[in-house]
Parts: structure tokens; C-alpha cells; sequence
């Protein structure tokens, strides 16, 4: 049984490897880089053409845009890749990862009467009867797909999403993994270099964020609590989560029934204002930052919508930041004093929450501070940017060893994306105007004596709710959001011993496996 395992490891991975040499990554790769020649040496024979029929990828297409092509055209695997090394600019660079951005996570559907059926098998009888006109696919990404829908629900007919994952995807998604696992366990250990990138510590990262991502029940549990952080902010609407209709490979949700906000002219015939949208767009993603610290991380312009009542509404809570009470002061701090240009008053946030050493100069610390601030303001209104703001901030600070807090890396990501969608919407709008009294308000509540002893109360029932033990899905969730989060495993986690478990599981299987027989199971591949 053991041996069919090995033959079956060691044919997938040959057909991965084979995918990636016959890919056009190493020549996109080898513009920007230098590959060592093992690498090379290793895409020339698995890459080995039966014909002489080009890649269909456009040549004047920058090499990033090619590379999205390239990794589109293999799969939902290597999709989930790419977006999962978006945020890892430290391992792929800043430029390429700039690029993988753009890549787009869109496959053809599968058959509507497949849908049904894995909702009935879900469901059961008696909670698919309430079910109605399930439409055809109205849009499908590499790991799900979403239908339209009518549910009974207490009495009341709803306009519903349904999403649904892709059947079997988990199976393969892992078998590809486990595969690439391994091909990131011989490149380690063949070329010392690369052990710097820690290949295996990032696909093992993917599968778990991955694998979480795959329980849609942990999507539902994001979007419920931004709609309960949210229900009662003006002008923003989170749909309902309908838990009934939930489960780990189906999560229903209330239709948006609205416009895409890409589609301005639109927005404008049907009379909404679009400064105001831009506004609004900006200040309802501060206060889920600093007010809630949970944030939608994700909020292309894809997932918003503007609803019949002219309310911002998102789809999509895959992807959710966190910051921790001392990251929601932190971030709120410097805004504020950038906005003030109290750039000491920044400074000295900075070292009394100790996120550079005691011993740094606050009057250096404050230069260096200036030295970001001043070029800024100099700058017209439109040009301003607070994510370019945080960038700056985060690589002048890392030369005074403050450490950098991925969560925050997170949060700046998202900030780009909001303030260009907001951009967009209104090409002269004022991110420090518009940031303002979201950052008093929240600083002014933060000095109010009862909210200090609210806090207190707060944290102190938070604690005693944790000591009984705590429903698995919610801590799942909560990891999910973490890994997302972080982007990096931390020793003692699980997630630290679960990596552990995997490269014993590769030890063995190299072990096991006979070099003579995948010789022979790559001859067989070539010829047949």
C-alpha cells in the first residue's frame, strides 16, 4: 500500500514539475533574474516538447502580465499561489509581486445540475425544498463558483448568492500540493541558496491558509462579524449570512442588488453622488480599522457594490485583516500626527509603544520622520497617499530596528487598493481631509475615562470568556485570519508543528523513493 502512495506522489510530481518547465516562467523569470543552472538544467529536461508549437502568450506583453497568463493557464493550485506570494514581496520582490496583482482568479464553471446536486447532498430534502430558480453560474473563481437564488426563509421569500466550491477541489488542490511540497524539499536541498526563500515553510503556508479558505463556514463567521461591527454605520451594508443554508462547501448570503462601483457613469445616471461615495468609502474602511480592527482586505473594485439605498456594499470576505489594540493606536497615532505634521508627536508614539529601542534619538527618529512628511504635503491633492505614507514610514523606521508588524503590511496593501478605487470615483479627492475626523473621533473616545474603563471591562470579560474551551470552527477562523494575516509561521503554533509533520512525511517518501523507478515513470510519461 505504502509503495502505491510513492508511485502515485512520484507521477504527480513529475506531471507538476512538467507543468511548471513547460510553462514560459523560467524566460519570464530569467529577464529580471539569474537563475542558477541547476534550475535551468532542471526546466530543459522536464520542459522536453514533443513538438515545436509555441506558448500561445502574447510576446509584447510585459513579463508580468505573462507570467499571470502562465499561471492562470495551470490551475487553481498555482492561482492560489500566485495571490499567496502577492503578499510576500520580502521572497519575490516588490516589482513582481506589483505584478502578480493583477492576476485573475477566474476558471469556466461547472455544470449548474452538478451545482444542484451538491446542494442537496449538503442541505438535505427538507432545507433544499425551501430553495428556488437557482440560476446559472453568475460568476466562477478557481476554488468556487455563485448562483442566484430565492429561499424561504422565516416566512419570507430572499434574494440570495449561493456559493458553492468546485467538487473534488480540495482532493486535488492537496494532492498538488503534497507535489509541490516535494519539489520544494529537492530544490532546498539541491541548491543551498534557495534555502534563504524557505520554499517548503511557503507552500505549507498555502495549504493551510488554503485548505481554511475551502470551510466556507469560516467566510460566513468574517462577513457576520463585519456585519455586526457594521449594522449600524450609515451608508454601509454587509449582506446577511443565512446559516441555515451554510455549510463547509455552500455559503448563502443575501443578493446584492445594486451596480458594480467600477461603473461610474453608471452610478452618476442613477443620481448617486460619486465624491460622496469616495468619501465614504475611505472613512467606513478607517473605522473598521481603528475603530473595530477587523477589515475587509480585499476591497477591489470587483467586490463593492452600491445598493438601491446608496449604501457601500461588499461581497467576498475570503480575505480579512486584524490589528490588535496596540496596532489600532499605533496606526491611528501616526495619521493623526502626520495630518498635524507633529512629526515628534510621532516619534514619541513610536518609542512609548516601543516599536523602535529605548534608546533611540526621538529628535533623529523625528527628522527621519520629516524627511517623509514634508515631500507629501508639498504635493497636490490628489497626489497625496496615505498607503504611500505607511510604505515610507515602514521603510524609514525599519533602519531605526523598529520590527515591522505584518498585520500593518496587510492594512497598507488594502489602503492602496481602497484609495485607488476611491481615486477613481473622484480623481481630487483629499485622503487627509477625509481621514480627519474619522482619527480625532476615534482618539478623542480613546481619552474618555468611561471608554478607558469600558476597555477594561472589556478585556477583562474577553479573558474569562476564553477560559472554557472555545467551538473548534471559531479558533480555526480566527487561525485563518491570523495565517492571512501574518503571512509567516511562528515556532509553538500549529501551524509550526503541523510543518514539521509535513517535512518528516518528505523525509520518508524520499526515503522510499527508488531513483531507478522514477526514471522509468518519466520514460513512460515522455513516450506515451
Amino acid at each position: 500500500m505504502e509503495n502505491i502512495k510513492v508511485i502515485k506522489k512520484t507521477i504527480l510530481l513529475f506531471k507538476i514539475a512538467r507543468k511548471l518547465a513547460k510553462s514560459n516562467i523560467l524566460d519570464i523569470l530569467s529577464e529580471n533574474y539569474s537563475p542558477p543552472i541547476l534550475i535551468k538544467f532542471f526546466f530543459y529536461v522536464f520542459g522536453f516538447k514533443l513538438n515545436n508549437k509555441d506558448n500561445n502568450i502574447d510576446k509584447n506583453k510585459t513579463p508580468g502580465q505573462r507570467l499571470c497568463l502562465s499561471i492562470q493557464e495551470m490551475g487553481t493550485t498555482f492561482i492560489k499561489l500566485g495571490q499567496f506570494l502577492v503578499t510576500r514581496p520580502d521572497i519575490i520582490g516588490d516589482n513582481l509581486a506589483k505584478d502578480l496583482e493583477t492576476l485573475q482568479d477566474r476558471l469556466p464553471e461547472f455544470n449548474k445540475n452538478e451545482a444542484i446536486n451538491i446542494i442537496k447532498k449538503e442541505l438535505g430534502s427538507e432545507i433544499y425544498n425551501n430553495i428556488t430558480e437557482i440560476s446559472e453560474p453568475i460568476a466562477a473563481a478557481s476554488i468556487a463558483q455563485v448562483h442566484f437564488a430565492k429561499i424561504n426563509f422565516e416566512g419570507e421569500t430572499k434574494e440570495v448568492a449561493i456559493k458553492i466550491l468546485r467538487p473534488n477541489i480540495e482532493k486535488v488542490f492537496n494532492e498538488e500540493i503534497d507535489a509541490l511540497m516535494m519539489l520544494a524539499s529537492i530544490i532546498e536541498s539541491m541548491i543551498s541558496k534557495s534555502r534563504r526563500l524557505k520554499l517548503v515553510e511557503v507552500v505549507h503556508l498555502l495549504r493551510e491558509i488554503t485548505n481554511l479558505e475551502m470551510d466556507l463556514r469560516f467566510e460566513a463567521a468574517a462577513a457576520n462579524e463585519l456585519y455586526e461591527n457594521t449594522k449600524n454605520d450609515i451608508g454601509f451594508s454587509v449582506p446577511k449570512i443565512y446559516w441555515n443554508f451554510t455549510t463547509k462547501n455552500i455559503l448563502t448570503l443575501d443578493k446584492i442588488d445594486g451596480i458594480s462601483i467600477r461603473e461610474t457613469e453608471q452610478l452618476q445616471k442613477e443620481g448617486e453622488d460619486v465624491k460622496k461615495l469616495s468619501k465614504n468609502i475611505i472613512q467606513h474602511f478607517l473605522r473598521q480599522a481603528i475603530r473595530d480592527g477587523f477589515f475587509h482586505a480585499d476591497m477591489h473594485q470587483g467586490n463593492i457594490f452600491v445598493d438601491k439605498n446608496g449604501d457601500i456594499a461588499p461581497v467576498d470576505f475570503g480575505i480579512m485583516g486584524r490589528l490588535d489594540s496596540l496596532s489600532k493606536r499605533y496606526l491611528a497615532e501616526i495619521l493623526y500626527g502626520f495630518i498635524q505634521r507633529d512629526y515628534k508627536k510621532v516619534a514619541e508614539v513610536h518609542l512609548l509603544a516601543g516599536l523602535v529601542p529605548k534608546n533611540t534619538s526621538n529628535e533623529e527618529l523625528a527628522q527621519a520622520l520629516r524627511s517623509i512628511g514634508e515631500p507629501i504635503f508639498g504635493q497636490s491633492i490628489k497626489d497625496i497617499s496615505g498607503s504611500k505614507l505607511l510604505k515610507q514610514l515602514f521603510e524609514v523606521t525599519e533602519k531605526f530596528n523598529m520590527q515591522t508588524q505584518p498585520q500593518l503590511l496587510l492594512l497598507q496593501k488594502t489602503m492602496v487598493v481602497v484609495e485607488g478605487v476611491a481615486r477613481k470615483l473622484n480623481p481630487e479627492t483629499n485622503i487627509w481631509e477625509t481621514s480627519k475626523p474619522i482619527l480625532e473621533n476615534w482618539l478623542k473616545d480613546l481619552q474618555n475615562p468611561i471608554n478607558k474603563i469600558s476597555d477594561t471591562i472589556n478585556n477583562t470579560s474577553e479573558i474569562i470568556k476564553r477560559l472554557p474551551e472555545l467551538p473548534e470552527i471559531m479558533d480555526k477562523a480566527n487561525q485563518a485570519l491570523t495565517l492571512i494575516a501574518q503571512g509567516k509561521i511562528t515556532p509553538n503554533s500549529s501551524s509550526y508543528y503541523s510543518l514539521k509533520e509535513e517535512e518528516l512525511k518528505i523525509k520518508t517518501f524520499k526515503n522510499n523513493s527508488i531513483i531507478a523507478f522514477l526514471v522509468l515513470v518519466i520514460f513512460i510519461l515522455l513516450v506515451f
